[in-house]
């Protein structure tokens, strides 16, 4: 599982754990403030339907007259209340009256109730005891909400001082639950958008973090596909020590394989013109005759000579490998640069017997190393002629490609490269018998082609052609530069 859908998952988890632990008591509050507003409002209703019925009594009249008459034009009037989201078409608000002994007098919402003992019920009972009286009760028992809220006050006419009945003032819970409802369908919506603008949020804030440990990954993939990449340079501290760690611990296995690698290469490739000159150098000291000691010391010459081309091409690609970048790339004609080295080239590909042509139209320009550039064309350019037959021909051609970038071929009709050789042509020291002369070079020039390459932030190919015999070699550079 990658880092990135860790985080998101950790995110979401987290998101998740919020809306499913913290929502339901939010919705279940959100219940209980409605009921809570809604009885605050109900205390002052059923005091002031009290002082209504109180003053009716004290002035001799029956304590409901008043009160019969405002609740049948209530519900006379065509209400239309738009009350936010929610239209409230009646009046829902009822009261019943009882007297002293706790009987029904009056119902407004349930006349059916006149003459029943309330006695009983939490809110009379509480009220004629001097104390505040509430309850909610069941209309239909089956039906959990059919709740119904009852508020009552006492009903004392003037000049008594003593509680001639109750007024409860009561309200069905159902006639909430429509403001319920929609504040909690208003708030699942906005912890659902939260929820949602989260996970956005950690999405956003995963790849801002596993971004730069993505380029170290890269880096680092790189590096060990033998390829020379900038260091990345992550934001941040860690990550900056992270990066540095990394590019100082490619540098130590690099030097540590490189060194192994060189001296077991080298050994190998020393050995033969070591051998070649010391058994040499033990005949020479026996008398022979001339004509053989001439032999003998041409030998020697030439196993000498190539000791010393060993040593250069080894130091030439040592330092070459050594760099990690272009120290100030400049702008180069790679077209102006191998129409020199195939000028260059011309006498050996005359001695050879080869015909050597250049294609190619300029300026094509790359930021780099001209020195190195030109060391690396010249390499391809002698390899081909010295694979290539006498009567045989060797095409170079500079053109622009497709991504931005030049690509250098040069292609010979020389036998091809063998199978089991295609992969290791660019291997340090590792070379195929020219056709000509039988003998192999050092090794080394394909392997200085690929990390000249490498170095400008490009590659390089050798293959068989296709269409003909003969093998095609080409330098990719990117414009502009690694």
């Amino acid at each position: 599982m990658s880092l990135t859908l860790r985080v998101l998952l950790g995110i979401g988890a987290i998101a998740a754990a919020g809306y499913f632990f913290v929502m339901p008591p939010v919705l279940q509050r959100v219940e209980r403030q409605y009921l809570e507003a809604a009885e605050e409002i109900m205390v002052d209703a059923a005091e002031i339907l009290s002082g209504v019925a109180a003053a009716d009594a004290t002035a001799g009249r029956a304590p409901t007259e008043t009160l019969a008459r405002a609740f049948d034009a209530a519900r006379a009037r065509d209400l239309h209340a738009k009350i936010y989201e929610v239209e409230k078409r009646g009046v829902t608000l009822n009261a019943y009256v009882t007297d002293a002994g706790g009987r029904v007098l009056f119902d407004s919402g349930n006349p059916g109730r006149t003459g029943e003992d309330f006695s009983q019920k939490r809110d009379v009972y509480l009220t004629l005891k001097g104390q505040y009286g509430a309850r909610a009760s069941r209309d239909r028992p089956e039906d959990p909400l059919s709740y119904v809220m009852y508020v009552a006050a006492p009903v004392v006419p003037d000049g008594t001082g003593a509680p001639a009945g109750v007024l409860s003032a009561y309200k069905p819970q159902r006639s909430l639950m429509a403001f319920v409802h929609e504040t909690r369908s208003y708030l699942k919506k906005v912890a659902l958008i939260t929820v949602i603008g989260v996970l956005a949020a950690g999405l956003l804030l995963s790849h801002w973090v596993t971004r730069p440990l993505d380029e170290l990954t890269r880096y680092a993939l790189a590096v060990s596909r033998g390829e020379r990449p900038k260091p990345p340079r992550p934001p941040g501290r860690h990550l900056r020590v992270l990066g540095e760690a990394v590019d100082r611990m490619r540098d130590a296995l690099e030097g540590r394989k490189y060194v192994e690698h060189y001296v077991q290469s080298m050994t190998h490739e020393m050995k033969s013109p070591i051998a070649a000159i010391a058994a040499t150098s033990e005949l020479l000291q026996e008398e022979m005759p001339a004509p053989q000691r001439a032999k003998f010391l041409g030998n020697l010459c030439s196993e000498v000579e190539r000791l010393q081309r060993l040593v250069a091409r080894l130091l030439a690609l040592a330092s070459l490998e050594s760099r990690k970048s272009l120290d100030r790339p400049a702008p180069v004609d790679v077209a102006a640069v191998a129409r020199r080295a195939c000028a260059e080239a011309e006498p050996l590909a005359r001695s050879a017997g080869v015909a050597l042509r250049f294609e190619g139209e300029g300026p094509l320009v790359v930021g780099g190393d001209e020195f190195l550039l030109d060391a690396a064309i010249d390499n391809l350019i002698r390899n081909a002629i010295e694979f290539s037959p006498k009567g045989g021909s060797v095409a170079v051609s500079v053109a622009g490609i497709a991504g931005g970038a030049v690509s250098i071929t040069v292609e010979d009709e020389g036998p091809g490269i063998p199978e089991y050789a295609l992969g290791r042509v660019f291997d340090r020291f590792y070379s195929l018998p020219r056709p000509a002369t039988g003998r192999k070079s050092t090794g080394l020039g394909l392997c200085f082609v690929r990390e000249t390459a490498l170095l400008h932030g490009g590659g390089a190919t050798v293959a068989n052609r296709a269409d003909r015999p003969g093998a095609r070699a080409a330098l990719t550079l990117p414009v502009g530069g690694s």
